[in-house]
């Protein structure tokens, strides 16, 4: 029987919605200390649907990001809460690996480092310091572009703790990083490295199933997470999430149709990025269970 590792959905798109403050720049940082309730039970409603794995929501919660909105001296305190929050709900829901999140510095899709490499480098640095004693692994994700993504997971193995990496790809055309680099290329930058895991995430569903057999040629564990948005276009640097909007053909029935067929072509983890919810999520699992597959943690 194949096992599958499940994770959970999209936070930020889900803690807009139910939060009472209007989206920021910072997308879903603020809510750390505004409203962690929200993010506590956002979290335990994933495990609940059946998610092995859940990643902290400290995603906006980068160096660079909090400099730009003046909030740079909570940098610290909201890497903290991030993890006591996810902890809280794997003892109020159930057990689950709790991923850390290296996230883009300055925003989602951009490709191009506005820092020089060795700079971006030690900032990945400095979140990992933070997060290193309260994750199991770390997740660096939404790479755009193979300088982001070899920082990152530079970073990120000198924890000692596993790695996955994922890549976001150009929605439209052949299978690219949204910096035009080849997949093949992106990976062969990360050579020597110990990956434990290669994924696609936050692209269009048909972008992830259009990718994936040539990441799985590359070999070893791999993964996808697309997003529900109709497009990414809008989204400008320092913007908010207000100006992206859902698609209306990916509800949780749909959402598991695409992650299937993922499976079926030889992923080992799935999940969901920006609009996939816990029904998403609850979806897929009973899809996977039906199907005969083992739901498993991460070994």
């Amino acid at each position: 029987m194949k096992k599958v590792v499940l994770t959970d959905g999209g936070m930020g798109q889900e803690l807009v919605r139910r939060s009472k403050s209007e989206p920021t720049p910072l997308w879903s940082a603020r809510v750390l200390i505004d409203e962690p309730d929200l993010v506590r039970d956002l979290h335990a409603e994933f495990i609940r649907a059946g998610a092995c794995v859940i990643t902290i929501n400290t995603y906006s919660a980068t160096p660079e990001r909090l400099v730009r909105e003046g909030a740079e001296d909570l940098f610290k305190q909201l890497q903290k809460r991030g993890i006591e929050l996810a902890r809280q709900a794997c003892e109020q829901a159930g057990e689950a690996t709790i991923a850390g999140c290296l996230s883009p510095l300055f925003g989602s899709y951009a490709p191009a480092l506005t820092i020089s490499y060795q700079e971006t480098l030690d900032t990945y640095r400095r979140i990992v310091a933070e997060q290193a004693d309260g994750v199991d692994l770390f997740l660096c994700e939404t790479m755009a572009s193979t300088d982001e993504a070899r920082a990152a997971v530079t970073a990120a193995s000198e924890s000692g703790k596993p790695v996955w990496v994922s890549w976001t790809l150009a929605d439209h055309g052949a299978p690219r990083l949204r910096s035009g680099e080849a997949i093949a290329a992106a990976s062969g930058a990360l050579d020597g490295m110990p990956l434990a895991a290669r994924l696609i995430n936050c692209c269009r569903p048909e972008a992830v199933s259009a990718a994936l057999p040539e990441l799985i040629a590359l070999g070893g564990p791999v993964g996808a997470y697309a997003n529900g948005f109709t497009s990414v276009e809008a989204l400008k640097h320092g913007g908010t999430v207000e100006v992206l909007h859902a698609r209306h053909d990916l509800d949780p029935e749909a959402y598991a149709d695409q992650a299937i067929g993922w499976v079926e072509a030889g992923a080992s983890i799935v999940g969901g990025c920006c609009e996939v919810g816990p029904a998403h999520i609850a979806a897929l699992h009973d899809r996977l269970e039906q199907a005969g597959y083992q739901i498993s943690g991460v070994q």
